[in-house]
């Protein structure tokens, strides 16, 4: 083989597998969505506190919404509800950053928040549409784990607009609570770990936080266990 069949061969050896590549993506987006999610959760807390950065966040946040969206698409939810939510919550939050109109918060926060409950639910509507457990349905039960924490951060976040002062902590309580304080709180109270140092201590917040902890209880009870069992009952099967 000389030098020219070498380089031709090396080529179709690359294209080969990056085809392989966007076939894996295709087969599993869950996958994609949860690693974009975790990926979010450790940047978040060094690009939060400037401008620029907020901006980087925001642009972030819509590639987060656009897997979202195809991933609503795919699970035989109506693509064209969840873009009618994304999009003026993009929007909205953009002229925040940018303008910083303090009355826009609440509305993106309050469609933000039903946007990723509109993605989680069609989610949980396609682990549970059959009675095997397949790969990627695994990989969307973190997906949506993730999407249902981010949606009660949002919540959270419209809670501290309207009403200031609904959330303390150790370090500066009297302080507005920052994204990634309220995201850790959303985290521990979804996963029933404990609440942390951020704190409730209104009732309207408090009923919040008590949501999202009966929500995390029973998402796990009847959608992870479910697919936990699917699993072993294909791995007897196969036996």
């Amino acid at each position: 083989m000389n030098e020219h069949d070498e380089v031709a061969a090396a080529g179709r050896r690359f294209r080969f597998a990056r085809l392989r590549w966007l076939v894996r993506v295709i087969q599993h987006p869950s996958a994609v969505l949860l690693l974009v999610q975790l990926v979010g959760l450790l940047l978040y807390p060094f690009i939060e506190y400037t401008r620029p950065a907020r901006a980087i966040l925001g642009a972030f946040g819509v590639l987060v919404l656009c897997l979202a969206i195809a991933m609503v698409q795919r699970t035989r939810g109506r693509g064209w509800i969840s873009a009618a939510i994304a999009v003026p919550a993009v929007l909205l939050n953009v002229l925040d950053l940018t303008v910083g109109i303090p009355v826009l918060r609440p509305w993106w926060a309050a469609l933000e928040a039903l946007f990723y409950f509109y993605a989680a639910t069609c989610l949980i509507r396609y682990m549970l549409a059959d009675r095997r457990a397949t790969r990627d349905e695994l990989f969307a039960a973190g997906a949506t784990f993730t999407l249902l924490a981010w949606a009660f951060t949002y919540l959270f976040v419209l809670c501290q607009t309207l009403q200031p002062g609904c959330f303390t902590a150790a370090v500066n309580p009297d302080a507005p609570r920052s994204w990634t304080e309220l995201l850790f709180l959303s985290f521990a109270l979804m996963s029933s770990t404990g609440i942390g140092d951020v704190i409730p201590i209104t009732v309207h917040a408090r009923a919040v936080a008590s949501l999202e902890m009966f929500v995390g209880v029973m998402y796990i009870a009847l959608v992870v266990s479910r697919l936990i069992g699917l699993t072993l009952l294909s791995r007897d099967e196969q036996r």
